[in-house]
């Protein structure tokens, strides 16, 4: 079983791309699982419904159950030993929403003691596409998902994937982020 990271800010596309990484090995006759962050499991379900909230109090509650949900998820991988890949979609770079003098560090912390996959894939928008993205979804708003936050976030998630990450500028027609994708998927397949 491989471990794939899709990682980005939010209403940047990364459940939509790891839905073709998903494709592109299922194509191959591959058994994938998708497991976004957060999840529906009860932690996960926590950290959401917080991130609905206001207030550095529910900031701190939303981002504990966002790592217990991560850590639940790396915990069941023994279980998903049958799946070729598992795809998380979200994963260390939610380190990025971290206050200024804390990311990187909480990012090098996670970094020591979580598995970090080979293929790490960053996708990424400019803020404004990001927030065009989310008001067109069917939902409510979280605390992070406004023009000022998304911009801080950005560059904290860009300094951040200066390590390993593949990079991939999601603002163009859905035929140039899958050529990039391709491209990606390429090199990722001729390591394996």
């Amino acid at each position: 079983m491989e471990l794939i990271v899709v990682d980005g800010i939010d209403g940047s596309g990364k459940s939509t791309v790891a839905e073709w990484i998903a494709e592109h090995y299922r194509f191959q006759g591959q058994k994938v699982l998708v497991r976004q962050h957060p999840s529906d499991s009860f932690c996960g379900q926590l950290s959401r419904t917080s991130l609905t909230s206001e207030g550095k109090l529910m900031r701190t509650v939303a981002t504990v159950f966002f790592i217990l949900d991560v850590l639940n998820s790396l915990r069941r991988l023994r279980g998903w030993r049958d799946q070729d890949k598992v795809i998380f979609v979200r994963y260390v770079m939610a380190t990025a929403y971290l206050p200024a003098s804390l990311y990187r560090q909480g990012y090098k912390f996670f970094c020591k003691i979580l598995p970090i996959p080979e293929k790490l894939l960053l996708v990424d928008v400019t803020p404004e596409c990001a927030l065009r993205r989310i008001e067109e979804r069917e939902h409510e708003r979280e605390m992070f998902e406004n023009l000022r936050s998304l911009e801080k976030v950005r560059g904290k998630v860009l300094d951040l994937s200066t390590h390993g990450w593949k990079v991939l500028n999601n603002c163009g027609s859905v035929e140039e982020t899958r050529a990039q994708l391709d491209a990606v998927l390429s090199d990722w397949d001729a390591l394996s």
